[in-house]
Formats: C-alpha cells, structure tokens, sequence
C-alpha cells in the first residue's frame, strides 16, 4: 500500500445486533497489501469510488456465530447504481408474500401460476414461460433466473407481484433499508417513475387452471425517501431519446439504491437467521431457506433450463469474486451465496463465501465505478480491462487470507451444502 492513502477504516463488533463500535487494526489493510499492484493503484484512486465491506464468521463452542465487520471508503448515503443487486432482497421477499398468502389461501405455493394482466402502460401481459419446468409463470423459478442469471424479467415481475410499497416498507420494518430505496423495474423501457408505482393486476392459478387469488392493479403512494449524496455523475450521459451526448450530469435521484451495509444485511438475515429477532427476519419457511441454500451457490449451467444458452454462460458470469475475470471452473467444495450487479459502469458483488472442504466462511462485499471517459449511458466501460480483474483478484486474496486465519473452533457448513 503507498504510503499516504487514506482510507475510512471502522470495524463492527456483533454477534447479534452490530451495535457496538470500536476502531482496530483492519485486516483489509493487509490483504490489499497481498493483492497485485493493480488492485491498490485503483484503491489510490478516488475516480473508481470503491468502497468494500469483508466481515469474518467465527463461531464459538456451540456453533453459533459472531460477526466483524472492516470497511474501506464505506460511505452508505454516497449515491452509487445498485443495478441488480436490488433483485436480492426482492427474491427474499417474494418467497415471504408467499408465506403470507398462504395463510388464508393453503393451496398457494411458489410452483403457482402467476398469471399477468396489463393494467397500466407500458405493462405487458404474461401468461406462459417456456423456460419454467411448469411452462408457467411461478416464483420459484423467477428466483431461480434471478440469481442463476440476474435475469431482468423475473425480477420485473416479481417487483410487479409485491408492489413498490410493501418492497420499501418490509425492508425498512425489518431494519434492513435505512436510507436505501426499490422504486423501479431494472433493464426495460418504456418505464419512468410514475409508471413504475403502478404494478400489474395478477391472478393466480394452481395448476388445473382454478383460481386462488386475483390480486389488482396497484398504485403505490410516493414515499418521501432520505436524500442521498452523489446522485448527479460524470460529465455528461447518452440521451436514448435524442440518441445523442449530453454534456451535464447524469441524474439519478430517481433510480433504486442499496448501500453495501443495507445490502449485506439482506443477505446475512438468509444465511444467518438466528441472528436475528423474528420480526427482523424474513418470514420464511425451512424448506423456503433450504431452496435458497441449494439454488442460490449454483452456477448457470446447473439448472437445465439454461443449457440451451451453454456458449454464453460460465461458472463465475455471475460470480465475481472467484474467478471473475476468466471462465476458470469454481470448485464444487467453494458456494457463493450472492448477488452482482453491472451498469452505468458500476460494478457490484455482495457474497457469503463457504469453503466446505477448508471450513472456512465470510461475507465479502465491493462496489467500483469504471467509467473513464464520465459518459453515462453510452455503453464505454471499463468492465473487463478494470472491474472484472479487480473483483477477482480482491476475492482471492481475501480468500487466501481466510485460507490462513485461525479459527478456535470448526464451522459446521453442511445446511450450505446442499
């Protein structure tokens, strides 16, 4: 590391709730210290605006386990695009709305058929998926794209099945979104802000065609959310209207935002429920948190229904921090349980990493912003040349670290090793 580099160094304490404070020596600064050259020349560099969270797992006598958090730039209300990171906690969700309609509709489960209407323009009509086992619309397999894939739809429609409404104010009840925000579908056109507080009207079927629930077209009421800092970037964006370059900043105040603290405590709540209070968890059942485990360490080629797009997928496509920057192989014995997004030049990963053969366990999470001309929207990234080979080899020299740490007692990770 240069000398002089200066960097927001602050460590959480937790074994439940993360409240207290203190400030120690920060591993992070000897594992950037291990990693090539590259990796801390563009941590020197305040233009890639990086910002990382590792947080170690050490269990005690019991097993149970206890959290420690080190930062690197952590800034949660500096504006960053959060791409399809928010489709994480909307898949948590979705499993949990299930468990809700259950409760006065037992025949409703994630296999039932959702069938879309069109209620408000530009919404499209859906009643059929050839890429679902069913050949059905379902929740099951809109989570199953969505980390197998980060597939744009399935997200779309499931943000449609719960509402702008219940998204924002489940998280924020749950203690999860402090200053974070889900107000529109991701890769799709047509859409702007007040389009996106409209959902379709849905019903769902079992599979005989009968009718469980009609669920009406939803206009969700403008919430007043926090402000952010940043939101305005780079030096000008590409207008798809005009199909020309702007030369002012590109606004952003109107797009979805995670911060990595609010994403990470999304993902902490699926691995480590008992953590938590139930009113601060998702309401999800056993064999709703074992489809999570066994699908959500899966690469694309292990769900058949994306053989057919074999030359396109890789292990690590939507992996980052193994072998993010090659189509190498990840071991069978290493699960990354996460979520990537990229665009507008942003690159973000936010993982729970198990080795089941070394006993080793974290969470890891970054964000970068690689776009070297400051034109937003005009597709001239730096993906594969900066943030790509960033991630990987930040990936690996934390998880050499993890490699190397002592730990007093042996994680059990066999309910991620499904």
């Amino acid at each position: 590391m240069k000398k002089g580099s200066i960097f927001l160094l602050l460590v959480f304490l937790s074994s439940y709730s993360c409240k207290e404070e203190v400030q120690v020596l920060d591993p992070l600064l000897e594992i950037i210290d291990q990693a090539p050259s590259f990796v801390k020349d563009i941590m020197d560099s305040t233009s890639y605006e990086v910002q990382i969270i590792y947080t170690q797992v050490d269990r005690d006598e019991k097993g149970y386990p206890h959290l420690q958090s080190f930062y690197i730039n952590r800034d949660d209300d500096r504006y960053f695009y959060p791409a399809s990171t928010v489709k994480m906690p909307v898949a948590f969700l979705a499993l949990q709305r299930i468990n809700e309609l259950q409760e006065s509709i037992p025949e409703i489960n994630k296999y039932s058929i959702l069938e879309y209407g069109a209620g408000h323009t530009p919404q499209q009509a859906v009643s059929a998926d050839s890429s679902s086992s069913t050949g059905y619309p379902n929740v099951a397999h809109y989570v199953e794209q969505i980390f197998s894939v980060s597939d744009n739809d399935a997200y779309n429609r499931l943000y449609e099945f719960l509402g702008q409404d219940y998204i924002n104010e489940e998280l924020k009840d749950k203690g999860i979104f402090r200053n974070s925000r889900i107000r529109t579908r991701v890769g799709i056109s047509g859409f702007d802000t007040e389009s996106n507080r409209f959902t379709n009207p849905i019903t769902i079927k079992d599979h005989k065609g009968n009718i469980l629930h009609d669920q009406e077209e939803y206009e969700a009421i403008y919430n007043q959310f926090p402000s952010l800092n940043k939101t305005s970037k780079g030096v000008g964006f590409y207008d798809d209207n005009t199909e020309s370059i702007v030369e002012e900043p590109f606004d952003m105040s109107e797009k979805n935002f995670i911060n990595l603290v609010d994403m990470e405590a999304s993902l902490r709540r699926i691995i480590f429920p008992e953590l938590y209070d139930a009113s601060e968890r998702f309401d999800l059942s056993q064999s709703q948190y074992d489809f999570l485990y066994s699908i959500m360490p899966k690469t694309p080629l292990d769900f058949d229904f994306h053989q057919v797009h074999a030359d396109a997928y890789y292990d690590s496509y939507v992996k980052f921090f193994y072998n993010g920057d090659s189509k190498e192989p990840i071991p069978d014995h290493v699960k990354i349980f996460n979520k990537v997004g990229w665009a507008y030049g942003t690159l973000t990963d936010c993982s729970y990493i198990a080795d089941v053969k070394n006993k080793i366990e974290y969470f890891l999470s970054a964000t970068i912003l690689v776009n070297k001309n400051g034109i937003f929207n005009d597709g001239n990234y730096e993906y594969k040349e900066k943030g790509l080979p960033f991630f990987s080899k930040l990936g690996e020299a934390v998880y050499n670290y993890e490699l190397k740490r002592n730990r007093h007692n042996t994680p059990n990770l066999k309910r991620y090793n499904q």
